[in-house]
C-alpha cells in the first residue's frame, strides 16, 4: 500500500472523494488531498480483483464519506482501513 501525503490529518475527519483503478492498483482520493494506493493482489481485496472492469466502475461513496461500496459486488472498503498501517486480518 502506498500513501501520498500532502496534508497531515486525522482519520476521523478524512473522507473518500474519488476512486480510480490503474493496472492492478486501487487508488482512493481523500478530502485532505492525499491519495491512497492499494494493490488488488492484496488478499483482502480478492473480491475486487475478481470483478470485471465494468463492475469496478460502479462504486459509490456513502453519505458520510467513510465507506466506498460496490452494490453489485455486495462489498466495500472503509477509509479507516485504508489509512491503518497495520494489515487487515486475512
Amino acid at each position: 500500500m502506498s500513501i501520498s501525503v500532502k496534508h497531515k490529518s486525522t482519520v476521523d475527519n478524512v473522507q473518500a472523494t474519488a476512486v480510480r483503478f490503474a493496472n492492478d492498483m486501487l487508488y482512493v482520493a481523500l478530502s485532505d488531498g492525499r491519495q491512497v494506493g492499494v494493490s488488488l493482489k492484496t488478499k483482502w481485496l480478492r473480491w475486487l480483483a475478481q470483478a470485471t472492469p465494468q463492475q469496478r466502475k460502479r462504486w459509490r461513496i456513502d453519505s458520510w464519506g467513510d465507506v466506498i461500496y460496490w452494490d453489485e459486488l455486495d462489498d466495500g472498503i472503509e477509509v479507516c482501513h485504508l489509512l491503518d498501517r497495520r494489515p487487515l486480518a486475512e
